[in-house]
């Protein structure tokens, strides 16, 4: 005897010759949904990267206003951040020196 909860197929009713389906389980996705799926990944990976190089040209100073390479948006974003980490080791000698202390967190 067969639960009203479970529904079986048979072979001539076109939905995959005799599987069972769990009510529960989500239906298989077709080939034309997984594309789609896949596309609106993919866009949304590219806006996410293009929201993060939008997000770099206005933080890093001389990239504002810019046609966005984003070649040049990395290598501007390295120079920047090479020339912060090198004043922030400035200040921290600068401080040791006069005799303060500079928690080690801040040394890295």
């Amino acid at each position: 005897m067969s639960s009203p909860n479970n529904t079986s197929t048979s072979p001539g009713d076109g939905t995959g010759g005799g599987a069972v389906q769990n009510p529960d389980e989500k239906p298989r996705l077709t080939e034309e949904e997984k594309k789609q799926n896949h596309i609106a990944s993919e866009q949304k990976r590219r806006q996410a990267i293009r929201e993060g190089f939008d997000r770099l040209t206005e933080l890093v100073p001389g990239l504002e206003g810019q046609g966005r390479s984003e070649g040049l948006v990395l290598k501007r974003t390295v120079e920047f951040m090479r020339q912060q980490i090198e004043e922030r080791r400035v200040m921290v000698d600068q401080i040791e020196r006069a005799g303060g202390r500079v928690d080690d967190e801040l040394k890295k």
